[in-house]
């Protein structure tokens, strides 16, 4: 049975806590979050942890998460997703009671000529620069206590990005994977052909 991170003292928060899937109240903090992190890496490549913000992620369910990823400089999770499927988020409290979620589980990279796109992609509001979704299947939750992590007042989005995208329009975007994000740093193929086709 979850823990209660609610009511539940210090002490108890203290220790990590491990569950086999997402509870109603860990699925609300996650709901929460203005930022969360994905780490992933092959066997033998350089270990990616990449921060994540916008409103770019869904839980489905106790057991599935979806997450929108968007162009960027490097493509390293999609990279790392084809050679070994296992991938870690992490969100930590920056406000209210420390606590800190980790969850981990296999994932599947989800591209636009994929048979799913159109249907999953419906469930995020449309983001300039969509380039994969991330199905996550939940293996592993765990919590432990925060308390060690700093407190932050959030302030915003920032637009950035967007406007990035936006300027270069579909054309643009699509010359860029071409250019940036067809391999990782090791030189992995990430499968972005799939987009271009």
């Amino acid at each position: 049975m979850p823990v209660d991170l609610e009511t539940q003292p210090l002490k108890v928060l203290s220790m990590g806590q491990r569950f086999d899937e997402l509870s109603d109240r860990l699925i609300s903090f996650i709901q929460q979050q203005h930022l969360f992190f994905v780490g992933t890496a092959t066997s033998d490549s350089r270990v990616n942890i990449s921060p994540k913000g916008m409103d770019s992620l869904r839980v489905l369910n106790s057991k599935r998460v979806l997450w929108l990823n968007v162009t960027g400089s490097g493509n390293e999770t999609a990279a790392h997703i084809q050679q070994q499927n296992r991938m870690t988020l992490m969100f930590a409290a920056f406000e209210g009671k420390p606590l800190i979620l980790r969850i981990y589980g296999t994932a599947r990279v989800i591209h636009h000529n994929d048979a799913e796109w159109l249907q999953l992609y419906t469930l995020f509001d449309p983001l300039p620069g969509a380039r994969q979704i991330f199905d996550l299947k939940v293996e592993l939750v765990q919590t432990s206590c925060g308390m060690a992590v700093p407190l932050f007042q959030y302030a915003g989005e920032r637009e950035q990005l967007n406007q990035w995208a936006e300027k270069k329009g579909e054309t643009g975007i699509r010359q860029y994977w071409q250019e940036k994000n067809r391999h990782s740093i090791d030189g992995l193929s990430t499968d972005i052909e799939k987009n271009l086709d």
